[in-house]
C-alpha cells in the first residue's frame, strides 16, 4: 500500500489546476504547446510555488545515466510533473508517458493537461503512483 501524497505535494497539484484552468479561461484552445507553458508557468510562480521547465530525465541503464532526450514540461515544487499537450485528444500515449516520467523520475503526482479543449476539465488527468 502506498503512503498518503503529503499535503504540501497535493497543494502544489491544486495551484497547478487552478493555474491551468485561469490561462485556458484567458487564452482558450488553438496555441502552441509552449505558449501555454510559458503562462501556466508564469501563472503558478505567481502563486508562490518554484517551478523549473524543460527539465531533463535522464535514464539510469546498467549504473549509468543517458539523456535519452526526456524532457518534463514542468516540475512544481520538486514534486508534481506537469505534461502540457495542445492536441485534438489525449490518447493512451499521454498517459504512457506520464507515468514513465513518474517511474523515472520517483515523483509520485503527474498531471496531463490539454489545453486545446472547449472545457478544460475535459483535457486534465491526475495520475498517482
Amino acid at each position: 500500500m502506498h503512503e498518503p501524497i503529503p499535503s504540501r505535494v497535493e497543494a502544489a497539484a491544486r495551484i497547478c489546476v487552478d493555474a491551468a484552468l485561469h490561462v485556458h479561461r484567458e487564452l482558450g484552445p488553438g496555441l502552441l504547446e509552449s505558449a501555454y507553458e510559458h503562462c501556466l508557468a508564469y501563472e503558478i510562480c505567481r502563486r508562490g510555488f518554484p517551478i523549473r521547465r524543460q527539465v531533463a530525465l535522464p535514464i539510469v541503464y546498467e549504473g549509468e545515466k543517458l539523456d535519452a532526450g526526456y524532457r518534463l514540461d514542468l516540475v512544481v515544487d520538486g514534486a508534481v510533473i506537469v505534461e502540457i499537450k495542445s492536441v485534438d485528444a489525449l490518447a493512451p500515449i499521454h498517459d504512457a508517458q506520464v507515468l514513465t516520467y513518474l517511474k523515472l523520475s520517483g515523483l509520485r503526482v503527474g498531471l496531463l493537461m490539454n489545453f486545446n479543449v472547449a472545457l478544460f476539465k475535459q483535457g486534465l488527468k491526475r495520475f498517482v503512483l
